[in-house]
């Protein structure tokens, strides 16, 4: 007759290794047979009695790794942490390192935008084949017979405890991230703007003349500014001299640039021969002025914030 506890074991048995397989056969039947025996002691049914013990044994998959000392973890809690710190440290730069090169060497082969969309999958495609083969390693360190001496934890290791920033790293990051991609537009548009003319040449949107000192110098003051939110990061609040320093930079980057727009010096001339309504002069004083008030509402909105934020981290 086929009962639940024939079932039960057949289920059991069927994952663990041959040699054993009556050995525990012969141990989980009469561990069953006693469990069954003891609720009927106490007047119940033996059918109900055999189901509810079955029950309380759980699934027979999870029994029989028990049985025969299989995990039923990809990663277990040996090495999960060092798995995640290394996972998290592999992703962090890798991936990013290895498609800024190929969108460089893209773009150096002459596809422009096109060139981003190669560098993002090829960083998706690492990113991918880091966690599979990191995973795979720990998995088969976890499931080898020699055991990886680990450094014992001691309260050595405890970090200090995180001061409270008035600077938050996201916002360091982002600033940075609009610097650099500033930074690095300016002679790329140079090469590679949309604006063609009649051969299919590139139109610079930028001045070419202002190459002789103006783009040096703002790219001066980009790469200062860079280095600006680096220390302010470091620093970690905002005070009277980092605010004073940050209205220079503001400054020596808003100043000129708003003097080039309405003295109509900040855009290519060139332009006009493919774009039409730019070549007229009252649209090109139209350009200028909108470069300029839109230039000097960003940095009179972002000195008063700054302000705001200094008054209230020196108070």
């Amino acid at each position: 007759m086929n009962t639940l506890t024939d079932r039960y074991l057949a289920a059991t048995l069927r994952s663990v290794p041959a040699p054993r397989r009556d050995e525990i056969a012969n141990e989980l039947r009469a561990s069953i047979d006693d469990m069954v025996e003891g609720r009927t002691d106490s007047g119940q049914d033996a059918a109900t009695a055999e189901r509810e013990v079955l029950t309380e044994l759980g699934n027979p998959d999870v029994l029989a790794a028990r049985y025969a000392d299989r995990r039923l973890q990809l990663i277990g809690p040996t090495y999960y942490l060092l798995w995640l710190r290394l996972l998290k440290l592999l992703l962090s730069f890798i991936p990013a390192l290895v498609g800024t090169i190929v969108t460089v060497v893209e773009a150096a082969e002459g596809k422009g935008f096109g060139a981003i969309g190669p560098g993002l999958v090829v960083a998706m495609q690492v990113a991918v084949q880091i966690a599979f083969w990191l995973t795979v390693t720990f998995a088969v360190i976890e499931r080898s017979q020699a055991a990886v001496d680990l450094p014992e934890w001691t309260v050595d290791q405890l970090p200090d405890a995180p001061a409270r920033r008035g600077i938050p790293l996201a916002d360091t990051i982002a600033s940075v991230i609009m610097l650099v991609l500033t930074i690095g537009y300016l002679p790329f548009q140079h090469y590679r703007s949309w604006v063609r003319d009649t051969d299919g040449e590139n139109i610079p949107l930028l001045d070419p003349a202002l190459w002789s000192f103006w783009l040096p110098a703002l790219i001066v003051v980009l790469v200062l500014s860079v280095i600006f939110e680096v220390v302010k990061y470091r620093i970690g609040r905002w005070t009277w001299g980092l605010f004073g320093v940050k209205a220079l930079l503001n400054l020596a980057f808003s100043v000129p640039l708003a003097w080039l727009a309405l003295s109509d010096r900040l855009l290519n001339p060139a332009l006009g021969e493919r774009l039409s309504w730019v070549a007229e002069a009252d649209n090109r004083e139209s350009i200028g002025l909108a470069i300029a008030v839109g230039t000097a509402a960003v940095v009179v909105w972002d000195l008063v914030d700054t302000a705001r934020k200094t008054r209230q981290q020196t108070a």
